[in-house]
């Protein structure tokens, strides 16, 4: 068995102090993908920069306190590569790879984006070459017979059982139209050829959600995103037996607006 998570941690030293090192003593995660670490590895505590029992890699942006990805696994990984060949990326904190025996595993930090802004605009420049990543990506590892396992915040809500509040949200980045062709592109069979692993194990539901704002009740009142996916290649989207959210029993209790999306795969 291979049980994997991912979490946007919203700031790994803050979530530290929240209840993150305990949670991280429990999981039975072999392979854990963080998001918007937030912090160079120097900066964090040594129970997150290096825990006893876990090989961990951290990518943080060149933009101090910005986005920041690692990615902790059980076994030492083969090889891992920061970055996907972007001249404009590659620095950003949002991207790194490791190699694991049968697949390769991706820890994804996506820009989140803002209407009418250039926060958009670097979205969308980022989703162009990423694209192209993912197909030249999938396309190797099956030359090498590997299966490609990209986690991560998407922040793109691909359907309308993807957030609860779709209507009121049709003009704001994440649910744009042009995003959701995006990401329908990423999972055609025949254009990019991922899978999304939780929605097939979960295919008539709403959500599960895993990010829901601070603001309001929206996590009470369970008003959440799911933004936050598995993609695999379809050889082992497959294998995957179990998929959920580790949310939270209240809200007090949360160390992050996002959950852990954890799934496990037969392999």
């Amino acid at each position: 068995m291979l049980t994997v998570t991912t979490v946007n941690v919203n700031g790994l030293r803050a979530a530290a102090k929240k209840g993150f090192v305990e949670w991280l003593a429990d999981t039975p995660a072999d392979v854990l993908c963080l998001q918007e670490v937030r912090a160079e590895e120097k900066q964090l505590p040594q129970e997150v920069r290096a825990p006893e029992g876990w090989f961990v890699v951290h990518a943080p942006a060149a933009a101090k306190g910005r986005a920041g990805v690692s990615l902790y696994s059980r076994r030492e990984p083969d090889a891992v590569r920061v970055g996907f060949g972007s001249e404009e990326f590659d620095d950003s904190g949002r991207y790194v790879e490791a190699d694991l025996p049968g697949v390769t595993v991706v820890s994804l930090y996506l820009p989140s984006g803002e209407v009418g802004t250039e926060r958009q605009d670097e979205k969308i420049r980022f989703m162009d070459e990423f694209l192209v990543h993912l197909k030249e990506l999938r396309v190797r590892a099956a030359a090498e017979g590997r299966e490609v396992l990209v986690c991560g915040d998407w922040n793109i809500a691909h359907q309308q059982a993807d957030l609860k509040n779709w209507r009121g949200n049709t003009k704001n980045s994440g649910f744009l139209p042009e995003e959701r062709e995006w990401l329908g592109a990423v999972l055609d069979e025949g254009d990019g050829g991922y899978v999304d692993v939780v929605r097939a194990l979960h295919p008539d539901v709403e959500g599960p959600y895993s990010w829901w704002s601070y603001r309001g009740r929206a996590f009470d009142n369970d008003t959440g995103w799911r933004i936050d996916y598995h993609l695999a290649t379809p050889g082992l989207a497959a294998k995957a037996v179990k998929g959920y959210v580790e949310r939270a029993a209240t809200h007090g209790e949360r160390w992050s607006d996002h959950a852990p999306v954890t799934v496990v795969y037969e392999v």
